[in-house]
């Protein structure tokens, strides 16, 4: 049986869940609230790795594996042009 998946601390609501680039989209690329806030502490508030992790009360490795994915949805969206939409939930 599968570890149950512990809630992450989120400490940021976005105002804005929707980016889209200019001209015709086809594809939606979704980011979770926890990859968005992964995002804002360590690109944003420019957190360690560590402290990050600390404040989404997850470990470090979880907290990379958060980031690495965000990173690679970001970069798949912007690379082939899709609509970048953030989840609600996690």
């Amino acid at each position: 049986m599968a570890r149950p998946r512990l809630r992450r601390r989120i400490q940021f609501k976005p105002r804005i869940t929707a980016f889209k680039p200019e001209g015709r989209f086809f594809n939606i690329t979704e980011l979770t609230l926890e990859e968005l806030e992964a995002l804002r502490l360590k690109n944003v508030q420019g957190l360690d790795q560590i402290e990050a992790a600390k404040r989404m009360r997850t470990s470090q490795s979880t907290f990379q594996r958060i980031l690495s994915s965000a990173y690679k949805k970001l970069g798949h969206a912007i690379v082939f042009g899709d609509r970048l939409k953030i989840s609600k939930e996690s």
